[in-house]
Formats: C-alpha cells, sequence, structure tokens
C-alpha cells in the first residue's frame, strides 16, 4: 500500500494526538514485539512506537522491520519515533482523503 502525500499528512496529525505505546530496548525487533505491534494495529489502525537509549539499532532499520512483519506501511520517522498505519480489512476507522 502506498500512501499521497495528503494521506501522510492526514496520519501524521492523527499520530500527533497519540501517544507511544510499544517501546524497543536492546533487545531489538523480537517476536513479542511484533506480535504486539500486530495487535495493536488491529485494534488501532495506528501506532506509534518508540526506541529506547539502549535499543543500539537504526530506527530506520527498525521500522522496515516492523512493518514488514507486521505488513503495515511507515508513515515516518522522526527521531527515536516512529508511526506505522495499517488499515483494518472489514471496516476501516481513519478515512483517509483521497
Amino acid at each position: 500500500m502506498e500512501l499521497t502525500s495528503k494521506q501522510r499528512a492526514f496520519l501524521k496529525g492523527q499520530a500527533s494526538l497519540q501517544d507511544t505505546i510499544l517501546h524497543v530496548g536492546k533487545e531489538g525487533v523480537s517476536p513479542e514485539l511484533v506480535k504486539a505491534a500486530d495487535e495493536a494495529l488491529e485494534a488501532r489502525e495506528l501506532i506509534k512506537v518508540g526506541l529506547l537509549k539502549n535499543c543500539t539499532d537504526d530506527v530506520k532499520n527498525v521500522a522496515e522491520m516492523l512493518s514488514g512483519r507486521t505488513r503495515s506501511v511507515v508513515v515516518h520517522t522522526i527521531g527515536k519515533k516512529i508511526v506505522l498505519y495499517r488499515p483494518k480489512k472489514d471496516k476501516p476507522v481513519l478515512l483517509l482523503p483521497l
């Protein structure tokens, strides 16, 4: 799924209102973290992930790994924060602009 610049801007605005719900530590992208991200995306569609100071992985690498393993889209990365989006299959909660 490719996002247009309007859709990306809309999702960034929505994400700015949310708190970080997942944190990546020294373990990196573990199966438990992927499972938690998958469940959070199923419930919310849009999640914010933060990298802790003890995480040695690059934020872009973590974003790509998480998006690949959860079949989601990286909306953006800024600093040590990642925003992921995956619409619900049956009834999307967030209606993206065209």
